[in-house]
């Protein structure tokens, strides 16, 4: 077990420290413009399609869990009928 765990921690120190780096772009000022255009838009929905995605399943399954939640309330408020 121990020579086990010891091939495994040298297996993953190895894949961790010579994995090439990739250098990624700042786009932080490009996202900063983007937010911050006066273009009438709430700020949830300045990303585009997918934000307008995300944001309207949201709200449909918010609206979905509260009428399923009421339609409980009610079938629960009723008496039971006698069998």
């Amino acid at each position: 077990v121990y020579l086990l765990f010891q091939a495994l921690r040298q297996v993953s120190q190895r894949t961790i420290s010579t994995a090439s780096r990739r250098q990624l772009e700042n786009r932080v000022s490009e996202s900063q413009k983007l937010f911050q255009e006066d273009n009438g838009l709430p700020v949830h929905l300045k990303g585009g399609a997918k934000d307008s995605l995300l944001y309207r399943t949201t709200a449909g399954l918010t609206m979905c869990g509260t009428l399923y939640a009421f339609y409980y309330l009610l079938v629960s408020s009723m008496p039971k009928k006698p069998n």
